[in-house]
């Protein structure tokens, strides 16, 4: 189906299909609506290259991936996230470009990006506390959506977040509820900033029942199957082991369970694990009834939704910048149970 023909269809000039495509803030928001469900629908896709012509516009988005090897962007969920993201650019025209950079390229990787006009917005990830990249992005004027925040930056910005320092004060909760007091948190980098939101709400839980947190109990690295496999191998060797661990991803929460059952103890007896699930479409929580308890915020859809608030701004920059901040779901499985009666 071409142009005219989706036009007629719909009753309205070719103009406005156009413009509603295009994504010109002109055309009303129901309009726009109902001209991109028939686009879909009909399986019309207009030719990238007139539209970027007409329009402006590179009609494309960016992702720039630094290629460190202690670093979030290396975990897996990004591949989640980057599938949902490039659901919502397919349906609204657009496309993406990822870019794998050295550490020490990625500020001038941004600045080129602008210069050449190559994309129209970028999606930045792995927010640090104090994210230099935010401030850049504002400076040269390049739209962009942060999938996370950053606390030290002030200025309004348009971003997604799980309610990180929430969902683990809810986790701790419900072990300390359970009996554990010995609870061990096993979480992303510091300075990464969902760390410490989620450090934030596990202090928090366990300041309100007079328990103070211990150094002894707590790690901090990137989330791999072996980081949480050696971190639950020492700490199962301390005089006073942990009953409980709270882990920051399935991934490493696999690397738990396994060094659980090689000492000989068993998940949801003898020891507690409450994990965060990203709910990834390759690595499934059970099926009826979760493996692990955990904490549940599916990424595949905060990666839908914030580049739909990319591309919204980017249709129309002068309007605020949006926030959502996700509540997680406690979703209660089989790796957890009362702490055990032993010394």
């Amino acid at each position: 189906m071409n142009l005219k023909e989706l036009s007629h269809t719909l009753g309205l000039s070719q103009t406005t299909v156009s413009r509603a495509l295009n994504g010109y803030p002109e055309v009303s928001e129901k309009t726009r609506l109902r001209i991109e469900q028939a686009a879909r629908a009909h399986n019309y896709r207009p030719n990238t290259r007139a539209k970027s012509l007409a329009t402006g516009r590179a009609m494309m988005i960016g992702h720039v991936i630094p290629m460190a090897t202690k670093h979030e962007m290396v975990n897996p969920i990004f591949a989640d996230f980057i599938a949902g993201a490039a659901s919502t650019y397919s349906a609204r025209g657009y496309e993406m470009m990822l870019s794998m950079v050295k550490d020490s390229d990625e500020m001038q990787t941004y600045r080129n990006l602008m210069a050449r006009m190559s994309v129209d917005g970028v999606i930045l990830h792995g927010p640090r506390m104090d994210d230099e990249r935010i401030g850049l992005l504002e400076e040269i004027g390049m739209p962009f959506a942060v999938h996370g925040r950053a606390s030290g930056h002030t200025s309004p910005y348009c971003w997604l977040d799980v309610n990180n320092k929430s969902a683990f004060k809810r986790a701790t909760e419900f072990l300390l509820d359970l009996g554990h007091k010995r609870i061990a948190l096993l979480n992303g980098i510091e300075g990464m900033d969902f760390a410490h939101r989620r450090r934030t709400g596990y202090g928090e839980a366990l300041g309100a029942r007079g328990i103070a947190t211990d150094p002894a109990y707590m790690r901090s690295d990137e989330m791999t199957e072996t980081f949480g496999y050696r971190s639950t191998q020492d700490m199962l060797a301390m005089k006073t082991p942990p009953t409980a661990y709270l882990v920051s991803s399935m991934i490493c929460a696999i690397g738990v369970r396994r060094a659980i059952e090689d000492a000989g103890l068993v998940m949801g007896r003898d020891v507690s694990i409450v994990t965060h699930d990203d709910a990834l479409s390759y690595l499934r929580n059970g099926d009826d009834v979760p493996i692990f308890t955990a904490t549940r915020s599916s990424v595949r859809d905060a990666g839908e939704r914030l580049a739909d608030l990319l591309l919204d701004r980017i249709r129309d920059p002068l309007a605020p910048p949006r926030q959502v901040l996700l509540e997680a779901e406690l979703m209660v499985g089989q790796s957890t149970g009362p702490a055990p009666n032993r010394a």
